[in-house]
């Protein structure tokens, strides 16, 4: 590949779409996000939610912002020459050593391997904004030198973080992590990066795929090891059921609108692309909740049926009210249509109050919120709109406003 130099990607470029590398770069976090629901389960199973919930947030804030700043960065500009590349790699490899410092920060409180991971990634990636503050001028140039100003003092927090006394690290950690959310904030007053909405839409909606099949993965192994073990068909059936019907309406309602049809300015992009932290956490959630549930069945959790049903269940409702939150409600025509993922996300928190078969229970409202809501749309719309589109294939014209479900 021919050196060239970094200078911004047009944000009308037609057929723009996620790349080989990209792809590449999202799949080595299933090795973190993994790390982070296996935490999550030992502290759920032993009866620590509070501890085990505010672990997982850390940790998992730490694989979404590294995967975010990232994203953002070469949705604007990816030239994909050979030092791009190289820089890329060298942030995925401060991915995997941060994957493996998952465990000590969840469970011990010390950051340090973690914090080492995030030194790699950000030397890379600040040397990648100060390439491309060399390809730009005036104000285009002044934000990326902003970047790469904030990327350095944000990690020089992060290393101060290591020598805190431990009862401070958590504060802490919420001061440095408010001061990263701040430097796009700061960075873009003046110049909209140049990030391309099409792509930005379908880099999100990958890691969605991502998320939601390592949760897939992980419930399988504890399905599987359950039945190795005890042969509990009866037990584990249900869970299972319920839990392939929660991912699947998982899918089908994140992907039913049509979103960078959305996302005009950052006005409506950096709420968007921050309250994704909370659909993807909650989306891995699941998995490790129907990981405790199939611990509970065999008795191998030792915590009562409504907490291990609220394992499940509270991750599942967190996801349909965020989905509504951020997608399904900029699309939605009326009140009915308005109300069938709160509703939903209402009715599957309270199946954790039906016994050991809360988990069916809420995979059975999910696939009614699906049906309903595309019945409704359906009703409502004078014609019938065409198949949905699969991620990375051109947008289609003329551009739809909504889409069924």
């Amino acid at each position: 590949m021919a050196f060239s130099p970094m200078t911004a990607r047009s944000r009308d470029e037609d057929h723009r779409a996620a790349t080989p590398l990209e792809l590449f770069f999202d799949l080595c976090f299933v090795v973190a996000i993994a790390q982070c629901g296996q935490r999550l389960v030992h502290s759920l199973a032993e009866g620590h939610p509070v501890t085990g919930v505010i672990g997982y947030f850390f940790v998992f804030f730490g694989v979404w912002w590294a995967w975010m700043n990232f994203t953002w960065f070469a949705s604007a500009y990816d030239c994909d020459d050979v030092p791009y590349r190289i820089a890329t790699l060298v942030q995925i490899a401060g991915v995997l050593v941060y994957a493996a410092g998952v465990s000590r920060a969840f469970d011990e409180n010390d950051w340090t391997v973690a914090v080492v991971g995030y030194i790699i990634m950000r030397v890379a990636l600040t040397a990648q904004w100060l390439r491309a503050a060399s390809g730009e001028t005036g104000t285009a140039r002044t934000a990326a030198l902003k970047y790469a100003a904030g990327l350095v003092l944000c990690q020089l927090g992060w290393v101060a973080l290591l020598f805190a006394p431990n009862d401070w690290k958590r504060w802490l950690f919420l001061v440095v992590a408010a001061c990263e959310l701040l430097v796009p904030v700061i960075a873009e007053r003046g110049h909209q990066s140049p990030w391309h909405a099409h792509h930005i839409v379908e880099r999100y909606g990958l890691f969605t795929i991502i998320v939601l099949g390592e949760t897939i993965a992980a419930s399988t192994v504890a399905v599987k090891s359950a039945l190795d073990e005890h042969e509990a068909l009866d037990l584990l059936l249900p869970i299972a059921a319920g839990g392939l019907l929660i991912v699947f309406a998982a899918w089908w309602i994140y992907f039913a609108v049509p979103m960078h049809e959305h996302l005009n300015s950052n006005r409506e992009a950096i709420p968007w692309g921050y309250g994704h932290l909370l659909i993807f956490a909650s989306g891995a959630a699941i998995g490790a909740g129907i990981e405790v549930a199939v611990e509970h069945a065999v008795h191998k959790a030792h915590i009562s049926q409504v907490a291990a049903n609220a394992a499940v269940t509270v991750p599942a409702a967190l996801f349909l009210l965020m989905v509504w939150l951020l997608h399904s409600r900029h699309f939605k025509r009326d009140l009915a249509e308005q109300l069938v993922l709160p509703v939903a996300a209402v009715m599957t928190l309270a199946c954790a109050w039906t016994g050991p078969y809360a988990v069916l229970w809420a995979g059975l409202v999910s696939t009614a919120a699906v049906a309903v809501g595309t019945t409704l749309s359906t009703r409502s719309s004078p014609r019938r709109p065409p198949a949905a589109r699969l991620p990375g294939a051109p947008p289609q014209t003329p551009r739809l406003k909504r889409r069924r479900g």
